[in-house]
């Protein structure tokens, strides 16, 4: 054979598909999904309502908006490869779609305060490492696990005591989730509004420095060092 196979041709570079899906940023979907939800919650713990019906449009909010809506951002975090968001999303999903499930049936479950106490500290443990992890994210989304990390310790707190009026510690609990909520809905505006307009809108801080990995994407880097 006459064909020189020590020098082989040179590889033809593959053509893009121009068929290929783009994905959009679950982000700012995950972080209102939760924000909302938060604050309903929170407002009904703070009693400000002072109506006894105020947990039914909560549980509702819960099944469809945190729980779910922010189970299919968390899927989609898990295509994009970002295990941060894609933790955080599917697991607070999971927290409003099992607080739908559980609190209709506390009526009947007689006294479960420990019980309760303990499931709300689980939380607030999850929660405090998931913030170690948000220092490489940005300053507005560490400001919300912070404050979450509070809420569930503040309502763990309450959740301990017994009595049939709301726990002072359950109040103060209900004011961090608010703080907590209204934190999250400024880094879901800011990631919709930022990569709309294509550079920084709305600021969401600086990340700790230090090498990040590398996510290729269409949106302008100094767009994405403001996501949060």
């Amino acid at each position: 054979m006459n064909e020189d196979t020590r020098n082989p041709p040179p590889e033809q570079p593959v053509a893009e598909n121009p068929h290929q899906t783009a994905w959009g940023d679950p982000a700012p979907l995950g972080l209102a999904a939760f924000a909302f939800t938060t604050l309903l919650l929170s407002i009904a713990n703070t009693n400000l309502l002072k109506e006894t019906g105020a947990i039914v449009p909560v549980l509702g909010t819960a099944a469809f908006y945190g729980g779910l809506a922010q189970f299919a951002a968390g899927l989609f975090e898990f295509r994009r490869g970002n295990t941060f968001g894609a933790t955080a999303f599917v697991s607070y999903a999971a927290f409003w779609l099992s607080y739908w499930w559980i609190v209709p049936r506390l009526a009947f479950a007689g006294d479960v305060h420990n019980a309760l106490g303990l499931y709300l500290l689980g939380w607030g443990i999850f929660t405090a490492y998931m913030a170690v992890a948000a220092l490489r994210v940005s300053l507005s989304v560490l400001t919300v696990f912070v404050l979450l990390a509070l809420t569930y310790v503040f309502l763990a707190v309450g959740a301990f005591q017994t009595g049939a009026e709301p726990h002072v510690m359950t109040q103060v609990g209900g004011w961090f989730g608010i703080a907590t909520g209204l934190v999250a809905w400024y880094a879901s505006a800011a990631t919709v509004i930022n990569g709309t307009y294509g550079r920084t809108v709305l600021p969401v801080g600086p990340r700790h420095p230090g090498p990040a990995r590398a996510r290729a994407s269409s949106i302008p880097p100094e767009v994405i060092d403001s996501r949060p």
